[in-house]
């Protein structure tokens, strides 16, 4: 298998209070796989947290920008540029209001869906032809939520556990698909995560 390398993006707010937010979801998992990965987003550069590793035989590049949502691709075009990463070698993970909680969906290109850090990426790379990784936060109007509440509050505050608990089960399967992804296997990866609902 010939040897690339990818870049991960998470995307979150920095900052202890935006922390287990439900829009910093992109920086819990990405904490998450730097844990089961033994590396740490401990280094900085081009307003990011990074960490350079191999997995599944590739080079990695985990990236968690630091400029907040609405800024994320100053941060990311950087990484792309200076380790010349096609779109294909993109994969960013984030939050989506229209899936249910814990829904994992792989998909490539496509539109913002309203999500600012989506937007700034698409408009600092200019393209949308990179992977998203998207997990459901649900809308208010589900679960506990009431319907009225808004949605800019609702994507700024805390995970409930059971919800914690849920996005846990799903770290196993998160790690598969990735890691099929990493080998160059798209269609496999999203038969993997796409059945997570």
């Amino acid at each position: 298998m010939e040897k690339k390398d990818y870049i991960i993006v998470g995307l979150g707010n920095p900052g202890e209070q935006y922390r287990v937010t439900r829009h910093n979801i992109g920086f819990i998992v990405l904490d998450e796989l730097s844990r089961r990965w033994k590396s740490s987003l401990s280094q900085e550069k081009w307003q990011a947290q990074f960490s350079s590793l191999f997995v599944s035989g590739q080079k990695v590049h985990l990236v968690a920008p630091m400029t907040f949502m609405n800024l994320s691709g100053k941060a990311v075009i950087q990484f792309v540029r200076f380790y010349k990463i096609i779109p294909d070698r993109l994969l960013v993970i984030h939050d989506d209001l229209d899936m249910s909680p814990g829904r994992i969906k792989l998909v490539k290109s496509g539109g913002a869906g309203g999500h600012n850090g989506i937007r700034s990426l698409v408009e600092s790379l200019g393209t949308k032809e990179f992977y998203r990784l998207k997990i459901g936060i649900g809308r208010p109007g589900s679960g506990q939520i009431h319907r009225d509440f808004p949605v800019d509050k609702f994507v700024l505050s805390n995970f409930s556990d059971e919800e914690l608990t849920l996005l846990q089960s799903r770290y196993d399967c998160l790690e598969d698909g990735i890691q099929f992804f990493l080998q160059g296997d798209a269609a496999r990866a999203m038969n993997t995560l796409n059945v997570m609902k």
